[in-house]
């Protein structure tokens, strides 16, 4: 849906399959349609269109975020979708990447998104410039599809050792500074940051809680399975 908030009714586009009955598809086989109101996700009329779907793909607005998953969630929706990765940290997604139900995605390398708007000024770096780029960091996507990576081992090759790994003073926990410092050989609590959970294997590890300071510090405390 479109809306460039200049009026009281927005659009969707609604694609069927070429009219000609070929491979090609053009432009005049997508179907313009006007709603009856501004297409707020949250309105009847959005949730009806949303009730068709067996797939949603979106970049959902950031500040809207918890409101838009639990939507999802409630009408049992697949979905893949953008989000920034403080997302991560919101109980109500937390809840779910902890039980499995949500989990991220393929794409953004380096957690950066880059997006075309003629509205913004470009702030793309100098290595991927292009004029009207805008560069978005810690972004990734949110998925509930089924997807290879987070069934992949993660090969880890550091060992365990007091003086690299210290413990909390007031927590039974070593500190990870770097994921790709996870110790191969400990299998008790690690406080991670957050960048786990783009490699977390669930059969690998196990997610007990996002610490308290995680808003700030970006850490994920959680438990590997060994053996």
């Amino acid at each position: 849906m479109f809306s460039q908030n200049d009026s009281e009714k927005a659009i969707y586009l609604e694609y069927t399959g070429s009219k000609k009955g070929g491979r090609v598809h053009e432009v005049e086989d997508i179907g313009i349609k006007h709603l009856q109101v501004d297409g707020d996700f949250r309105s009847a009329e959005s949730i009806g269109l949303l009730k068709e779907a067996d797939i949603v793909v979106t970049n959902p607005p950031f500040s809207l975020f918890r409101e838009y998953v639990a939507q999802l969630v409630e009408h049992d929706k697949k979905f893949v979708i953008v989000g920034h990765q403080n997302a991560i940290t919101y109980k109500e997604v937390f809840k779910l990447i902890k039980e499995n139900n949500l989990w991220l995605g393929y794409g953004f390398k380096g957690g950066a998104g880059h997006f075309i708007n003629s509205h913004y000024q470009d702030y793309a770096a100098a290595g991927d410039h292009k004029e009207g780029m805008i560069r978005v960091s810690g972004v990734h996507w949110f998925t509930n599809l089924e997807i290879n990576k987070r069934h992949e081992d993660w090969i880890l090759y550091k060992t365990y050792n007091p003086e690299d790994y210290p413990k909390y003073d007031n927590y039974d926990a070593i500190n990870i500074n770097q994921t790709k410092e996870i110790p191969v050989d400990y299998d008790r609590v690690m406080d991670t940051p957050i960048t786990f959970l783009d490699k977390y294997n669930p059969e690998q590890f196990d997610i007990l809680r996002v610490s308290a300071s995680a808003a700030y510090n970006s850490e994920v405390v959680g438990i590997p399975f060994l053996g």
